[in-house]
């Protein structure tokens, strides 16, 4: 198959690579953004278009247009964001942030950059956005507090299995009374080896880039200006309202609902220790027992 090629392969290889240089040597590697000089510091990014020439040039799919915009985009988010650093010093968040995060966001919900992509390939491009904005927020940005580590601790375990044994129980008997989920064994599930593989794909493909956006990003900046209570939740509702068109092709009221909760747990996990890892697992345990048992 056409997505299996080792072009694609690599593709995909090289759009994680941020991903994982950011999640094992985030401090590091942010001190070595911060010493290049400032053309090569916002330049860097236009290397982003590499994962899309990987692809489309061997599928046939390469336009001008999707060229020009995976060049440029990543290069635009550093631009943006080496602004918002130079008029918030104090980083209490600046409506640059506000307007890069919302860019991004509507990019990944209406899934703008798909059609770029040959089918069975779209993540990457959802990949191509995260790096942006890691580059972003974290080399460019400096922006402190987001808690993405790679490294999990035992206590990001704790934390995050604890917030899934709080939301689980009332979201499932809310879940059920709405006819949202249905409790039902997947057959694909059944074979033991497949709830840990589809954990490990939700934790990383799912959960990982969603917390990094919505607790990392948005509720770390909103408790600058919001505070901690009011930024959990209208940080939640936005994550809420970020699933409206998940698996209907309408305004999927039920979703947003169960999912606006779900954002409360997941950004108590988060500020606990400020650790991305803590929720994401809380996260991913929630995506993965869906899947199984209740859809």
């Amino acid at each position: 198959m056409r997505y299996l090629s080792p072009w694609t392969v690599a593709a995909g290889l090289l759009a994680l690579l941020p991903l994982f240089c950011f999640g094992f040597a985030g401090e590091r590697l942010r001190k070595a953004i911060a010493g290049l000089p400032l053309l090569p510091r916002l330049t860097l990014p236009l290397l982003g278009v590499v994962p899309y020439l990987l692809v489309a040039v061997p599928s046939g799919t390469l336009r001008a247009g999707w060229l020009t915009l995976y060049l440029l985009l990543p290069a635009m988010v550093a631009c943006l964001l080496w602004l918002a650093s130079r008029l918030d010093e104090a980083r209490r968040g600046h409506w640059i942030d506000f307007a890069v995060l919302v860019t991004l966001g509507l990019a990944v919900d209406l899934r703008w950059l798909e059609p770029a992509w040959p089918h069975g390939v779209t993540a990457i491009s959802k990949l191509l956005l995260l790096d942006a904005g890691l580059y972003g927020f974290l080399g460019v940005r400096g922006l402190d507090g987001v808690g993405f580590d790679l490294r999990i601790k035992g206590q990001d375990w704790k934390t995050g299995l604890w917030n899934f044994v709080l939301y689980a129980p009332g979201a499932i008997l809310l879940g059920l009374a709405i006819g949202f989920l249905h409790l039902h064994l997947h057959p694909r599930m059944a074979g033991s080896w497949i709830v840990p593989l589809a954990w490990i794909f939700s934790f990383l493909f799912v959960a990982l880039p969603e917390e990094i956006f919505f607790r990392g990003w948005m509720q770390n900046l909103m408790e600058r200006r919001l505070g901690a209570r009011a930024s959990l939740v209208v940080t939640s509702i936005l994550f809420g309202l970020s699933h409206f068109n998940k698996r209907a092709a309408h305004f999927n009221w039920r979703y947003v609902l169960l999912a606006a909760i779900a954002g409360l747990f997941y950004g108590r996990a988060w500020r606990r220790d400020r650790r991305i890892a803590a929720s994401a697992i809380a996260h991913a345990t929630v995506d993965t027992v869906w899947g199984a048992l209740l859809r």
